[in-house]
């Protein structure tokens, strides 16, 4: 038996997810449809309004990447030099800063300064998904589904290979991680089309959560 942080537990993964979700729903939805979790779509976008010569839609593309890169530098920083605080842990000041940043966000009305909200959000999903990468040893992305699909597979494979009921357990975990995903876009969308920029109101109470859990720790 060891002792292991609940930032490591499957309950993170599922909040997580849940706002990974949500938050690419809300910035789609009223924030000019741009993804800022996974950055996939926002560089093919960059792309292709490139090579059309949109040069202005390439800019608003353009800086939610920087802001993801950023907020991964940002996170590790604070982890390098919170790594051994002993009364409080890194990753709840990466949690704060996140809630901090949405709220912001949240006053900011629906179609006004759409491009710096969207690299606000992206920003503090590279936060969030730089400091949480594993759920009981297992790596995944709260923010993002095709590694995780990926994952869930390939344990779903080895299962009906080896009939390791481990390998089976490790599957539907990673499936019940994009099931909270899709939940959480589909909240996203409810609450988006219901208050508009305040839907963000949801997830500060996801992480107000969150952060209070972390002050605990689990045994596996």
């Amino acid at each position: 038996m060891e002792n292991r942080q609940m930032s490591d537990s499957l309950i993170i993964g599922i909040f997580l997810a849940v706002i990974g979700g949500f938050l690419d729903a809300y910035t789609y939805l009223c924030r000019g449809q741009v993804f800022a979790n996974a950055q996939t779509g926002n560089i093919v976008l960059l792309g292709i309004h490139f090579m059309e010569g949109h040069f202005n839609r390439v800019l608003y593309y353009l800086l939610p990447v920087i802001a993801f890169v950023l907020g991964i530098l940002l996170a590790e920083k604070i982890r390098k030099y919170y790594w051994h605080h002993s009364k409080i842990h890194w990753r709840q000041i990466i949690l704060v800063v996140e809630l901090i940043v949405l709220m912001l966000v949240m006053f900011i009305p629906t179609h006004m300064m759409d491009m710096v909200c969207n690299v606000l959000i992206s920003f503090v999903c590279s936060l969030q998904v730089q400091s949480f990468r594993k759920f009981q040893g297992y790596s995944y992305a709260s923010t993002m589904c095709t590694g995780n699909l990926r994952s869930a597979t390939e344990y779903l494979f080895k299962y009906n290979q080896s009939k390791e009921k481990e390998k089976l357990y490790v599957s539907l975990k990673y499936y019940m991680i994009i099931f909270f995903f899709i939940v959480g876009a589909g909240l996203g969308t409810i609450f988006t089309n219901w208050i508009q920029s305040y839907a963000l109101i949801f997830c500060e109470v996801i992480l107000l959560l969150v952060i209070l859990i972390l002050n605990k720790k689990q045994e596996v």
